[in-house]
């Protein structure tokens, strides 16, 4: 695979299918106002390749509309990760999905979900959910790929 969009394309492929499957197994756990979306750790993956990105992206709208969300949590549940990697790519992982997920799906849940708890507890919530899920698995994750980024992302990683 020497064609660079090829790689690109394979590559948030792979992250949108691994992101589904982690979501849709892990389901007890990966809806609802008090979650740990297991599959939010790959929410680093932009540090090593921004295929990752919409591999993301693509991934947590898949997942939702699988899951059986609503079009609101479809739509804002999805950007809110779409955010986190894009953020991640720029600035640092993994306190941009974490932030992005905390601040934007309390208002799903309640406006979307009609869940009837204050806004700023499921800011909490969320927010807990998001720092297991991308400040421990993800981080733990991204110091496992670190040792393999250049083999396993090629050389855009190499260059962060």
């Amino acid at each position: 695979m020497k064609n660079k969009s090829t790689l690109f394309l394979v590559q948030a492929a792979l992250i949108a299918a691994v992101y589904v499957v982690l979501t849709l197994v892990f389901a007890p756990f990966s809806y609802g106002e008090i979650q740990v979306r297991i599959s939010e750790a790959l929410t680093i993956l932009p540090f090593f390749t921004p295929a990752a990105i919409p591999g993301l992206f693509v991934g947590c709208i898949l997942a939702n509309l699988l899951g059986g969300a609503i079009p609101l949590d479809i739509a804002f549940g999805s950007i809110a990760t779409l955010i986190g990697a894009v953020f991640t790519y720029k600035w640092l992982a993994p306190v941009p999905p974490i932030v992005a997920n905390a601040v934007l799906v309390p208002f799903v849940l309640r406006y979307g979900y009609s869940v009837n708890l204050p806004i700023p507890l499921m800011m909490l919530t969320v927010g807990a959910g998001e720092i297991i899920s991308c400040g421990i698995f993800g981080m733990v994750l991204l110091t496992a790929l670190s040792k393999y980024k250049n083999t396993l992302f090629g050389k855009q990683a190499a260059a962060k």
